[in-house]
């Protein structure tokens, strides 16, 4: 049947006599083995197919295209024969069509439409080791159209990388013992060396690639194929090769998703006679696709995924370190048709610490298309279908209050009239939401051109103000915008298919926009940078940009964390659009806050979109037990140390400490941190009546903190642990119990003669602390052991106070002389 042989014809006849005999399988083939173009060819023919088609499905337009082409050649046909494609923003098929390759989410598409797929006989999921969020729901929708609808349809999972094991267990009902038969084809790999370049992780990584192809350029002959994460960086790539490249042989080209067929077609189809080519790709290379005259890949080891926020409800493309899987595919790439070269721009030894395989995408997308999805055909919990991986809980449950608010679904998860209306669209829930909005609103068509502007990266531009990109895009007119405006016009018709029109006068784009991202309407703070949005996140745009300027935003692209997350796409919104957009959603009510500054609880009559605070004025604060404990969990915010502490109760609070240190329970724990995470609780209480801190006195605070000390403790709290110490001679000294070391009382030594008994505190279990001074009341020593001091270092005290202090006494036993305050009597 072929003219040329190929890897994957060696187990071909296994192939049809599993299928024969089972309606599922998986196929683990290597890179460049042919299994894309030659196993739905080589399966065409079989009984049970019976003149009904064979779906192949492919991650990415392009490698859809660039099979089904291969295959019609194969034939000897044209593309739209016997082998056919249907991508998003376009479809090449007849009516004698028999194989037909479309990407993963028309597919998903289709069986939603369609659960029993209908005139389908095998579905082919090809390179399913990416592990794309609609190609585990496509498989999974098509386990459940096998074993409920369809014992005959047949299922194929095709790819270089994958855990066939546990891919085929899932396949067989689940269960491991009735797994469907894994096949693998050995393949013929030519030897691929690897040269390992490290990479410098503080630098751009676009100089370092540039680097890495020039000196591949200069050591080995052939086309160069280089990975890097994004259309940012291969841009950036590109102008530096093309600056430095002297020989007019070698053609620079590009090759990402948002480009034009014909660039893509230019990066993919053989180079001239005479002439080499350096192709700069996203992971759009990996698989699936063959680039003629490759024979040097350049590695950076990055690509660019997304990444769903549930807690802010957006998601976010992030850089992230290839899988190891990823990486050996890519240094296939270099050996399909020959020997070939692999630079990799990391060391040996940190390949084994790559992942084993890319997160799949389930566990970390929006999963709102799905829910909408699943919910349109009555299933409720996605976690009842056979997916390789459950859906997380909470991004399910992100998802489920979006449509809620977008009015999808109700509250019993049920799909509206709106939600089966934009179910109809194949769109993201989002966009879907703002384009039969728009039909309803007699604006569709516009509603539909920023769905395709947004659904497709590049188109009209990439300036961050939606008006600017409609006005590129309405005069672009290349192939690719006009297969845009006509998928936007059928997007229209089934927007308007059964949807009244409402009265009133049709949105403006950004009004448009602020439908499909309710919670992404942003507020200005003021600086000229900076906004709010909706869903609580901060927003920045360079201030150079005339919408860093507008009241409000209407944001469709932000990506980054926290404050610092950068806004790429929006558009100008007024007020009286925000007031007139969300009348149903704005809420009117009183606030009650702690302000910061004046240290007291301020009452205003507020109205907030979301997150965002659309208009605000002062009212009375009604003092009650709520605002006690607002002011109360105010001032923990501030500080213990704004309260009116006395001398006093500082002491009292270090007592209590001191004995909680000694003994532990019942003593309770007074510490900054405690009193700080509890303050709502015990001063509350003794605050009602009050709203500011300056209302707050010493009374107040001492009462509350009183009570913190459990019944029956006081007494014991003057007894071990007493204000002041009695000196022999009456005099009442206090006591300090902030000193290091323990409780420390300063007293001049001549007080203490006689004392025979070193003095202790806590019930006698810790000695105190005497700090002893002279009779002009300077320090001398320090003790806690009073008896041994008077045995052994009183002698050399005594010998250097005698001369300096000779009017006072200074007796040889101090245990056995009289305390006293005063010097010698004069003539002694």
């Amino acid at each position: 049947m072929f003219d040329t042989s190929l890897p994957i014809d060696v187990i071909l006849p296994q192939l049809r006599t599993t299928l024969a005999a089972h309606t599922g399988a998986v196929l683990v083939a290597p890179p460049g083995a042919g299994k894309t173009t030659r196993v739905p060819l080589a399966l065409l023919d079989e009984p049970w197919v019976a003149g009904r088609r064979i779906l192949v499905l492919e991650p990415r337009r392009l490698a859809a295209r660039a099979a089904a082409l291969r295959m019609a050649q194969t034939l000897g046909e044209q593309v739209g024969e016997r082998v056919g494609y249907r991508v998003r923003l376009r479809a090449e098929v007849s009516r004698r069509t028999r194989i037909e390759v479309v990407t993963e989410g028309v597919f998903t598409r289709m069986v939603l439409d369609d659960p029993e797929l209908e005139g389908i006989a095998a579905v082919l999921f090809d390179e399913f080791h990416e592990r794309s969020l609609d190609a585990d729901l496509g498989l999974a929708l098509a386990l459940d159209t096998q074993r409920g609808l369809r014992e005959d349809l047949r299922l194929l999972a095709m790819s270089a990388t994958l855990d066939g094991a546990r891919v085929a267990a899932l396949m067989g009902e689940g269960d491991e013992s009735a797994s469907v038969p894994v096949l693998v084809s050995e393949g013929r790999a030519f030897p691929v060396e690897t040269h390992y370049l490290g990479r410098d992780a503080r630098a751009p990584i676009a100089p370092q690639v540039a680097s890495a192809v020039m000196q591949a350029l200069e050591r080995e002959e052939g086309s160069v194929l280089a990975f890097l994460p994004g259309a940012g960086e291969i841009r950036r790539t590109q102008e530096i090769i093309s600056a430095n490249l002297r020989d007019s042989s070698i053609d620079c080209v590009a090759l990402f998703g948002a480009l034009d067929q014909a660039e893509q077609d230019r990066a993919v189809l053989p180079a001239p006679s005479g002439h080499r080519k350096v192709v700069l790709a996203t992971s759009i290379a990996e698989t699936s696709l063959t680039i003629e005259g490759v024979r040097v890949v350049v590695d950076c080891g990055l690509a660019r995924v997304p990444r769903f926020e549930p807690d802010v409800g957006m998601t976010r493309l992030e850089t992230v370190r290839v899988s190891r899987a990823s990486a050996d595919q890519r240094r296939g790439r270099a050996g399909r048709t020959e020997p070939g070269v692999c630079y990799r721009l990391w060391n040996a030894g940190e390949t084994a610490s790559l992942p084993p395989f890319a997160t799949p995408e389930i566990l970390s997308a929006d999963l709102t298309g799905l829910v909408l999805d699943l919910a349109r055909v009555g299933v409720r919990d996605p976690s009842s279908l056979p997916f390789l991986d459950p859906p997380p809980a909470p991004a399910v449950t992100e998802a489920r209050a979006l449509l809620e608010l977008l009015g999808a679904l109700d509250d019993t998860g049920a799909v509206t009239p709106l939600g089966q209306a934009m179910a109809r669209l194949p769109l993201p829930p989002r966009l879907a939401h703002m384009v039969v909005k728009g039909a309803q609103l007699g604006c569709g068509r516009l509603a539909a051109e920023i769905a395709a502007i947004l659904t497709e990266r590049g188109l009209g531009g990439d300036d961050v103000d939606l008006l600017h990109r409609l006005d590129g895009f309405r005069r672009d007119r290349s192939r690719r915008a006009e297969d845009a405006r006509k998928l936007a016009a059928r997007w229209t018709e089934l927007a308007a298919r059964d949807v009244q029109r409402l009265a009133g006068e049709a949105p403006e784009p950004a009004a448009l926009l602020a439908l499909a991202f309710p919670d992404r309407v942003a507020k200005a703070r003021g600086d000229g940078t900076r906004f709010v949005l909706a869903n609580g996140r901060g927003g920045v745009m360079d201030p150079a940009r005339t919408l860093a300027r507008a009241p409000f935003l209407a944001v469709a692209e932000i990506s980054g964390k926290a404050d610092a997350a950068r806004i790429s796409l929006a558009a100008a919104l007024g007020a009286d659009e925000v007031d007139e957009m969300f009348a149903g959603q704005i809420t009117a009510g009183r606030e009650t806050v702690f302000d910061k500054t004046a240290l007291a609880v301020r009452g205003r009559e507020v109205r907030r979109l979301g997150a965002l605070q659309l208009a605000s004025r002062p009212c009375k604060v009604e003092a009650n037990t709520e605002t006690a404990r607002l002011l109360a969990g105010g001032i923990a915010s501030v500080g213990l140390d704004k309260l009116r502490w006395s001398a006093a109760l500082n002491q009292w609070r270090e007592r209590v400490m001191f004995l909680r240190a000694a003994e532990g329970e019942p003593w309770p724990d007074l510490s900054d941190e405690t009193l700080t995470a509890t303050l709502e609780d015990w001063l509350a209480p003794f605050i009602a009546g009050e709203t500011a801190l300056s209302g707050i006195g010493a009374d107040q605070l001492s009462n509350a903190l009183h009570a913190l000390l459990p019944y029956g403790l006081s007494q014991r709290l003057e007894a071990e642990a007493p204000t002041h110490f009695t000196a022999p001679t009456t005099s009442r000294l206090p006591i300090d119990y902030g000193a290091e070391g323990g409780p420390q009382v300063s007293v001049r030594v001549q007080e203490l003669f006689g004392l025979k008994v070193h003095p202790a505190m806590a019930g006698g279990r810790v000695p105190l602390t005497l700090a002893l001074l002279s009779p002009a009341h300077r320090p001398i020593q320090v003790t806690k052991d009073l008896p041994q001091f008077w045995r052994g270092s009183w002698r050399d005290v005594r010998a250097e106070m005698r001369g300096r202090y000779p009017k006072h006494p200074w007796p040889e036993d101090p245990s056995e002389a009289p305390p006293t305050t005063r010097a010698k009597p004069r003539g002694s």
